[in-house]
């Protein structure tokens, strides 16, 4: 069966690009399919619209399923479209995506019967408006990230490594990046190899797969989407969050090290203050965001800080060992701070960080808030690790993009 869906262009206001897509003409879906690329130039500024051209639409045509992936994945190798996804049954391709980051994307969808049943063609940015994620993939990858945290059970990890992009923001820098903070930079080897982020390039190989699959989204997106999703998943507040940062691009970019706060300094309050406010942060944020730790465990390995297993840990779920925080140490709750006011517990990790929400006059005023009130204790977690994930961040739209 053969079918014939137009292709809408628009333009784009980055450098002259063209878009090539894939016109099969064949009549025997036996043989290789015969292809031609059709070309259509994009404009290099806003200016040059080219969407009220007098040429006819270009037409895509395809026979059959077989013939048309085959034919389309051929033309994206050759013309470097990155195949994001095959999805569908042992003999049949119902749907096949294609994208050239900020250029274009194609979506060949095929009914149960193997013919062809749908093809879009869109542009990723329009002539006034770019984005730095798809917020159609972005939607997609967070459904992964769920299916994850159900077999992998690293909601901590991933909660840490949103939270180590964008904790090196200083406020006191202005320009983008040297100021640190939400920007992708930890997925460079000389970020991770800092004292503070030691284990994250375990969350990172544990993301890798959803980014190469969705092309379309900024590792500085992933790390914060992973982190929101997995205090959801873990029973926490929803967090408010917006997607659109801007990834650095080399490793030069990456911010010095000694930026992220240490567990057992000489002045626990003073170090928390000084890390937390240079970031723009307050007390009452301070003691929210510690209470992210009624999540995961501390590995001495790794941090210096904790016992290698406790009867909570020595099973798992996950790899087993280290030392949490709270009995149920995959549940986001309150318990946090009961734990520590109480301390009745020797199997559970108290750090110098930790007490002091306790003995600081400040700090007390919200630790003991929170102990009795999880609904405080949630909303202000939520507001303060929104603002925390968007630290040092530029956005593409300025506004952000909200998946609500």
């Amino acid at each position: 069966m053969m079918g014939m869906i137009p292709v809408e262009r628009q333009a784009l206001r980055h450098r002259t690009e063209r878009l090539r897509l894939v016109q099969v003409s064949t009549s025997d879906s036996s043989k290789p399919a015969k292809t031609k690329t059709l070309s259509l130039p994009t404009s290099k500024t806003a200016g040059d619209d080219i969407s009220h051209s007098t040429q006819p639409h270009l037409m895509a045509t395809f026979l059959s399923s077989k013939t048309a992936a085959a034919a389309i994945a051929r033309s994206a190798i050759h013309h470097r479209l990155r195949p994001l996804s095959f999805a569908g049954s042992r003999s049949r391709v119902p749907s096949l995506h294609l994208s050239l980051p900020h250029v274009s994307s194609l979506h060949v969808g095929f009914s149960q019967q193997g013919g062809l049943k749908s093809i879009m063609a869109t542009r990723a940015m329009s002539s006034t408006v770019s984005a730095a994620s798809d917020p159609a993939q972005l939607k997609s990858a967070k459904e992964d990230i769920k299916e994850l945290l159900k077999t992998k059970f690293c909601h901590p990890i991933l909660v840490r490594l949103g939270w180590h992009d964008a904790g090196t923001y200083d406020k006191t820098i202005q320009e983008w990046p040297q100021r640190g903070g939400a920007n992708g930079s930890l997925r460079f080897e000389i970020e991770l190899k800092h004292g503070a982020n030691a284990g994250l390039v375990n969350a990172l190989k544990l993301l890798q797969s959803i980014k190469d699959k969705y092309t379309g989204i900024t590792y500085a997106d992933l790390f914060q989407l992973a982190s929101a999703t997995a205090i959801e998943e873990a029973g926490g507040p929803k967090i408010p969050m917006k997607y659109g940062r801007v990834n650095v691009t080399t490793p030069e970019q990456c911010p010095p090290e000694g930026r992220l706060p240490a567990a057992g300094p000489p002045s626990p309050a003073d170090h928390l203050r000084e890390v937390f406010y240079r970031m723009g942060l307050n007390d009452k944020e301070i003691v929210a965001l510690s209470g992210a730790h009624t999540l995961g465990r501390s590995r001495p390995e790794r941090s210096g800080w904790g016992k290698p297993e406790t009867k909570y840990t020595k099973d798992g779920p996950g790899a087993p060992g280290g030392q949490s925080w709270t009995v149920q140490w995959l549940k986001f709750d309150n318990s946090y701070f009961k734990d520590i006011k109480e301390r009745r517990d020797a199997d559970l990790l108290v750090l110098p960080t930790d007490a002091v929400l306790f003995e600081d006059p400040s700090f007390k005023v919200y630790a003991e808030k929170y102990a009795e009130d999880q609904d405080a204790f949630f909303k202000d977690y939520a507001e303060a690790h929104a603002k925390l994930s968007n630290l040092g961040a530029k956005f593409e739209p300025p506004e952000g993009i909200s998946l609500d």
